[in-house]
Order: structure tokens, then C-alpha cells, then sequence
């Protein structure tokens, strides 16, 4: 209390100073009714939501959300600076959403004027939203809808008072009301060491132990075939302020939450020489790359809070794919048909549809910028258009006669163009092996026409994976001689490529800060190549235990990433698939 009383006393001295005397009588009124003792959750709540967002005072709303990072988070506390980011942009789009409701599409373009610099350092969240201003209804378009629903609100204002009241509660105040002489500051940093160094010891004897529990832990897994059940199952996984989860089955983790009680330095000593003893013996040595490729022991089981399973299909699922705001999804099927699922209950069922597409489905890519449009690509040459919201094909096109196997397709984030895939056929045993040579043709999104033939060279081999960077800017592809290769999209030209895999390259991808590409080859080994020292792996894995050389007989598999780039998963020939942690993991010295 004696802190308090000095920081107000401070507080009186400032507004004397500044001649703010009708201020301090505002201010003793308030004390002397009790407020401001305390954080009140309800009086924040009430001004942002009550005073300054229908009252449009953009200046004080942002002025309040930089107090709370300065006072209550710092980038250093990154769980909390990371969920106060994410509520700062969900309250500013609720600021504009509700303008909009009002009619007030002056202030919408003035939000955008005066906070545009801003923004735009978090252009993938906003890029959209610059638009919102020129669109006649926005709450009718499939990538806004949610935002105007008083379901969403309602969670928006939930979440705001958990978190404040998560802060507040956990006594997170200002340096000023907790610390008011050097003696009191000197306790509390030694007082924080003290815990620290007890956190850290407490997780190495945990981490020790967990590593030994990895490594004794060896099942044998059995490969179940799968090809006559006929489910499409699309789990998700909670997440939450504290944690974050990802759907999946296995996940390799550095960490436990399990509580270790009664481990001393003496039995921590034997565990982690076992436990290196089973580490060494677990490594492949990688002579051309000078790197260590680790192979996975059994992985502990991820708790799925929420599945939801489609019914639906008459034969084999071949491609699953989200669409960019993740309500839709659409699955491919070995008989050639497509099916559109509505995944979020908050958006309308009508989408759901059954596309035919009279040959066996190779490649599904959603147009990134909206929910729109689904592309379609089939094994006899065939590219279709789909719109989700017509229910109708509005293109059908078709590769060249010389290449008529579309391999994959992917939609520029920025541009309204997409690049396919094709490749020759030839007789042979596996996936790779009938396909022969490769073309990569890049086609307009609104004249439905080829735009160029991105240059590959003299009978180059097939291109099994491409993906864009953030921009559209970069194209990665990757090929069935081990390749990948990067591709200039502006001047459509390669501008550089390495031999990545000894055998084809299944999938490729680029990592999340886009300073890496992750590539998956048909022998089951995970690479994570760096982008600034081109040829040097910076992670691998062996996962050759669930995509094995004899499961690409029929398909390629995928690698992916979460939202948050954390986390690897990989598709598997058995019903059981990894999920790799990368986050940590890649920061590791070779």
C-alpha cells in the first residue's frame, strides 16, 4: 500500500507541475470513491468497447493497447506479447466492422490512412482488409462474414476480459506501483534469479529423464491397409493463451509437462549416459552433406479435442486441401470425383458440393485470396475451375498433348495467376517412375490463358511439389532427380537450384520465416535447407518408417506446416503419422 500511496503522490505532483488542476479534482474524486485502487476489468472493457470504438477515437484506442505492452508485456514475455498482438488487431477489426455497421465508411478509410504504416508491418494480416471500404457487402463476403456475426463479438469481448483479468490477477503491474526504492528492486531481481535458476534446473533433470523415456520406448508398428474405408476425417486441436496444440497423431517434443519428483544428480548421471549411448546409435551418418540425420523413436500420443468425420466418399482419399480462411475443404477421390465440406458452423452448408471430373484427381489448390475459387487437376491433363459460391465449373482447361499428367497446382497469394505441374508419361513400378518429362506452365486467373513456360531446360525430369513465398515473388519446385529449384516469378526466370535428395523429392516447403525450405524425398528423409547458405541443412529427420519407398508407389507424400511454423507434419503410409517440433530443434548447432 505504501508503494501505491507514493506512485499516486507522484501522480498529484505531475498534475500540480502541469497546472492540470481541474484534472486533480477528477482524479481525488475518483480515489475517494475507491477507483483506480485496483485494475477494474469492467471499466477497460467499458471504455474500449463502450467510449472510444462507438465514439471513434482511434488515437485513444491505440494509445490504451500501447500502455498495456509497455506496462503489463515486453516481446521478451512472448506468450503474452503474442496474445496481445493477436487481441490488439481482432479490437482494431472490430473498430472497423463496426464503422461499417453504422454506415461510417469515411472513418473506415480514415483507419486505414492514419494506422497504414502500421499495418502494413503485419501486411499478410491486413492486405485483405484494405479493400473492406470499396466492398458493397462486405457482410455477405465469405472472407469477412464471420467478423459482422455477434458470435464473434461476443468471443472478442470473452477474450479481452480473460486475458486482462489473467494479467491483472497475476499481479503483472507497473514497475512504479511494485518497486519504488533501489532496495525493494534489488530483492525482487533476486528474488526472480532464484526462481529462474530453480525453473531451469528443474527442466534439464526433466528433459534428461524424458530423453531416456524416448529412447527405451520402441514399438514395432503394423501397416494396416486402409484403401476400403471411405472417411475423410479433419481433426482439429485447441489452443490456448498458455499452450498451443496442432492436429495429429504423434508428436516428438523436447519438453514434458510431467511432474518428475525424487530425481537425484546420481541417477541423472547414469540416465543420461544411457541415454547418449541410445542417441548415437540412433544417428545416420550424411557424408555428402557432413550432417547427422536422426531417426525417430516412438512418439507420445496428441490429444485431439475436436474431430469431425465426412462421409461421403466411394473410394480412396488421394488430396485433402483447406481453403484460405479454413471454413472449407476439399477432398479428392482415386474415381475422380471432388467433395466441398463446410468445416466452420458458423458459415453457411450450401457450399457443399460434389464435383465429377471424369478422370483420377492429382492436384487440388485453393485461390489463396478468398474462398472462391478451387482449382482441379486430373491425371489425363485436365484443369478445372470451380466456384464454390456458383456451384459451377467456370474454366476447363488443358495441358499440352505432350504433357498430360498434372502433378500439382498452386495459386499465387498475391497475383491472380497460378502455375501447374504437368509431365510425360512412361511405363514403370512406382509414382516417380511413370513420369517422364516436366513442363511448368504459369496461367492467368481472369483470361484463363497461359501466360509463359518458366524455362527448366532440355528434357528436364518431372516436377513433383511447388510453393510460393508470401509475396508470390519466389516459386520453389521440386523434381524426381533430387532437385529443388527457385524460380524468379517476376522476370520468369531459375534463378538458382541444388541437389537436395539422392532420390525423387516428394514435397517442398517453405519454412515459416521463409529463410529455409523444408523438402521430403521419396527415401522418407526430411531436410530443412537454409535459403542464405544455399546446400546446408540446417534440420533432417528419417521418417522412412511412416512414408517408406514402397508407399510412394501409388501416391506422393506431403510435409506441412501449422500456422505458428512450430510444427512438422508428414504424411504417412501407416494410420499412424509424425508431427515433428522444428521451432527449437532447427536453432541447434549442426
Amino acid at each position: 500500500m505504501e508503494n501505491v500511496q507514493y506512485a499516486e503522490e507522484l501522480v498529484r505532483e505531475f498534475l500540480v507541475f502541469r497546472g492540470f488542476t481541474n484534472t486533480l479534482q477528477a482524479y481525488e474524486a475518483e480515489l475517494s470513491t475507491e477507483i483506480g485502487r485496483n485494475f477494474e476489468v469492467d471499466k477497460i472493457l467499458d471504455l474500449v468497447f463502450s467510449v472510444y470504438i462507438p465514439k471513434y477515437q482511434l488515437d485513444r484506442l491505440l494509445s490504451i493497447f500501447s500502455f498495456l505492452k509497455q506496462c503489463f508485456t515486453s516481446p521478451a514475455d512472448t506468450v503474452l506479447y503474442t496474445a496481445l498482438l493477436k487481441l490488439e488487431q481482432s479490437v482494431l477489426r472490430y473498430y472497423v466492422v463496426n464503422a461499417l455497421k453504422s454506415g461510417r465508411q469515411e472513418k473506415v478509410i480514415e483507419f486505414f490512412s492514419v494506422g497504414g504504416s502500421y499495418l502494413m508491418q503485419k501486411r499478410e494480416d491486413w492486405i485483405a482488409w484494405f479493400a473492406i471500404p470499396y466492398i458493397k457487402n462486405p457482410s455477405l463476403d465469405p472472407q469477412f462474414r464471420m467478423y459482422f456475426s455477434k458470435e464473434w463479438s461476443d468471443t472478442l469481448v470473452l477474450s479481452f476480459r480473460n486475458f486482462l483479468s489473467g494479467i491483472f490477477n497475476g499481479t503483472r503491474i507497473p514497475a512504479l506501483m511494485k518497486i519504488s526504492t533501489e532496495k525493494n528492486m534489488i530483492k525482487c531481481l533476486k528474488s526472480d534469479i532464484k526462481q529462474l535458476n530453480n525453473k531451469l534446473s528443474e527442466l534439464q533433470a526433466l528433459l534428461e529423464v524424458k530423453e531416456v523415456e524416448l529412447s527405451l520406448l520402441r514399438r514395432n508398428d503394423h501397416s494396416i491397409n486402409s484403401g476400403h474405408k471411405n472417411l475423410l476425417k479433419i481433426t482439429t486441436a485447441g489452443s490456448s493463451v498458455g499452450g498451443q496444440a496442432f492436429s495429429g497423431v504423434y508428436e516428438e517434443s523436447s519438453t514434458s509437462s510431467t511432474t518428475v519428483q525424487g530425481v537425484n544428480s546420481q541417477t541423472l548421471s547414469s540416465a543420461k549416459s544411457r541415454a547418449e549411448k541410445l542417441c548415437d546409435s540412433s544417428r545416420m551418418s550424411n557424408a555428402e552433406n557432413e550432417q547427422i540425420l536422426v531417426t525417430e523413436e516412438d512418439f507420445p500420443e496428441v490429444k485431439v479435442d475436436f474431430q469431425e468425420t465426412f462421409l461421403g466418399h466411394n473410394s480412396s482419399i488421394s488430396s485433402c486441401r483447406f481453403s484460405a480462411s479454413g471454413s472449407n475443404i476439399a477432398s479428392s477421390s482415386t474415381d475422380g470425383t471432388v467433395r466441398i465440406w463446410t468445416y466452420d458452423s458458423s458459415t453457411p452448408s450450401s457450399k457443399n458440393a460434389t464435383i465429377y471430373c471424369g478422370a483420377e484427381v492429382s492436384a487440388l489448390s485453393w485461390e489463396c485470396r478468398s474462398d472462391r475459387l478451387l482449382l482441379i487437376g486430373t491425371a489425363n491433363g485436365g484443369i478445372k475451375a470451380w466456384n464454390a459460391d456458383a456451384k459451377r465449373v467456370v474454366c476447363d482447361l488443358s495441358t499440352s498433348k505432350d504433357f498430360p499428367s498434372v502433378l500439382d497446382l498452386k495459386c499465387s497469394p498475391v497475383d491472380p495467376v497460378f502455375v501447374s505441374a504437368a509431365a510425360s508419361r512412361r511405363h514403370g513400378s512406382t509414382i516417380f517412375d511413370r513420369t517422364g518429362f516436366a513442363s511448368l506452365t504459369v496461367w492467368h486467373m481472369k483470361t484463363w490463358k497461359p501466360l509463359t513456360v518458366l524455362p527448366l531446360g532440355e528434357d528436364p525430369p518431372a516436377i513433383t511439389s511447388l510453393c510460393f513465398n508470401h509475396n508470390g515473388k519466389i516459386l520453389a519446385a521440386s523434381a524426381t532427380d533430387g532437385m529443388i529449384h527457385m524460380f524468379d516469378m517476376s522476370a520468369g526466370l531459375q534463378i538458382t537450384g541444388w541437389p537436395a535428395h539422392d532420390s525423387p523429392v516428394s514435397s517442398v516447403l517453405f519454412g515459416p520465416a521463409e529463410t529455409s525450405i523444408f523438402s521430403l524425398g521419396s527415401d522418407g528423409k526430411i531436410f530443412e535447407w537454409s535459403l542464405h547458405n544455399q546446400g546446408q541443412i540446417i534440420w533432417s529427420r528419417d521418417c522412412s518408417r511412416f512414408c517408406n519407398p514402397e508407399s510412394f508407389n501409388k501416391r506422393m507424400h506431403e510435409v506441412a506446416l501449422d500456422s505458428n511454423g512450430k510444427r512438422l507434419l508428414a504424411t504417412s503410409g501407416l494410420v499412424r503419422a509424425p508431427i515433428y517440433q522444428v521451432s527449437t530443434l532447427s536453432t541447434l548447432p549442426n
